[in-house]
């Protein structure tokens, strides 16, 4: 798994409370996912991200994210 999407899983276990591996399972079948609904453009843009070939230093708002996909997956309130 990328930096990326171990941040994003690490952050999904502390916001949802689920275990690490299921963690990254569900990070990875929601990123599967988008890339398939995304046009191949930004789905490229999202694999560059994610295999860290671009500069982040700005912020993404991993923490959103988690939290988003948090709610989705019927995490902690």
């Amino acid at each position: 798994m990328s930096n990326i999407k171990t941040e994003i899983a690490e952050l999904v276990v502390k916001k949802v409370g689920i275990p690490k591996d299921k963690a990254g399972q569900a990070v990875d079948v929601v990123l599967n996912f988008l890339k398939q609904k995304l046009p191949p453009t930004v789905a490229g843009q999202m694999d560059a991200i994610l295999a860290g070939n671009v500069d982040l230093s700005d912020g993404i708002g991993l923490d959103d994210a988690a939290g988003l996909l948090g709610g989705l997956l019927g995490g902690k309130k």
